[in-house]
């Protein structure tokens, strides 16, 4: 186990190094007043019909398309499409650096395809076809001003390019196949909105699989005919969790003053029973190896955030995190990827 664990902490050290990314963006952020002249947005207007405006496609060879050493006997199939929604990979200066992403940006793309394409998206390859695209995503520094009109832009101006990309989607793609939106943190926040837009009292809810809307809060009556995930085979919900620390509550997860759901990705409701470690199949200590059975987990009852407890190594610099927001997918990568086949079963089991 120690051998396994040593190298748990150098496979996941680039993830680790972007939380250290924000939170010397968050003391800048604190120590200046952000340049409201920075420039909103970079770079051109993402046309879908164009392969480099996709991190995902199953038009192309791409991240998404890894398949773990461990898993090469596995019977895939493609039964279902995912729409993902990637996090934030664009961070720069607080002051100066645009507001929103550059799609012609060599590093911005080539960290989301290594960090979220491939350590996140990869969990619903067994089941789905893969469509994640690229979009000016907002700076990392519009979260920690989210009210001011500038933020706001930013996050708009993403969103337009998610929504862009889904009416592509839908348009050239579907065809009536089931459908899982999938997402994490900024991503998570432009899902919800796609949501409440495309699905929520909508006809096309009628082929939502499952919307996985990981690392961020999702508030109790965000959605008026979508429920929430409450049992491991049920169709046309949403599920999510925050990960955190066993004891952890932030200060920002306080204020919420309890206004958020979480389901726990090892019961796959949002009992707040604990957890045990039997549940888990696996986090994914690198891309080529699973841990499991070293994860428990019960939903905090005040904040409903998610209280993880693991023998496994997750510190840096001898200090211990607490914070594991990066970790959401990681620490249950194959629950994830077995349930995403569960939903999908029963979808069709069910389906006129």
């Amino acid at each position: 186990m120690k051998k396994i664990l040593v190298f748990l902490i150098i496979s996941v050290s680039f993830f680790i190094s972007a939380e250290a990314q924000n939170g010397r963006l968050i003391r800048k952020v604190a120590e200046n007043r952000l340049d409201e002249r920075a420039s909103p947005h970079t770079g051109p207007v993402p046309d879908y019909n164009k392969p480099e405006f996709w991190a995902a496609s199953p038009h192309q060879t791409d991240s998404a398309d890894s398949i773990p050493v461990f898993l090469k006997d596995e019977v895939r199939d493609e039964r279902a499409d995912v729409f993902f929604i990637h996090p934030t990979s664009f961070f720069g200066d607080a002051k100066t650096a645009a507001w929103n992403a550059d799609l012609t940006d060599v590093e911005v793309n080539r960290r989301t395809d290594s960090r979220s394409i491939l350590f996140q998206a990869t969990a619903f390859n067994g089941s789905c076809r893969i469509f994640a695209p690229r979009y000016r995503q907002a700076n990392m520094k519009s979260f920690y001003v989210r009210q001011s009109p500038r933020a706001r832009q930013a996050f708009d101006l993403a969103y337009s390019d998610v929504k862009k990309a889904f009416q592509w989607y839908l348009k050239h793609e579907n065809s009536g196949r089931p459908v899982i939106i999938a997402s994490h943190s900024q991503g998570s926040l432009h899902a919800i909105r796609l949501i409440q837009e495309f699905f929520d009292g909508k006809p096309l809810r009628k082929l939502l699989v499952c919307a996985y809307v990981v690392g961020y809060q999702i508030e109790q009556n965000a959605f008026k005919t979508v429920p929430v995930g409450e049992r491991p085979d049920q169709t046309g919900c949403v599920v999510g969790w925050r990960s955190y620390a066993k004891g952890e509550i932030p200060r920002g997860v306080a204020a919420e003053n309890g206004n958020s759901v979480c389901v726990n990705p090892l019961t796959w409701s949002t009992s707040g029973a604990w957890a045990s470690p039997e549940l888990h199949q696996g986090i994914m200590a690198g891309f080529e190896t699973i841990v499991p059975h070293t994860v428990s987990a019960g939903i905090e009852p005040t904040s409903k955030i998610l209280w993880i407890e693991t023998p496994v190594n997750l510190e840096e610099k001898a200090e211990k995190l607490r914070n594991l927001h990066v970790y959401d997918y990681n620490l249950f990568w194959m629950n994830i990827r077995q349930n995403v086949k569960q939903r999908i079963d029963s979808f069709l089991k069910h389906s006129p």
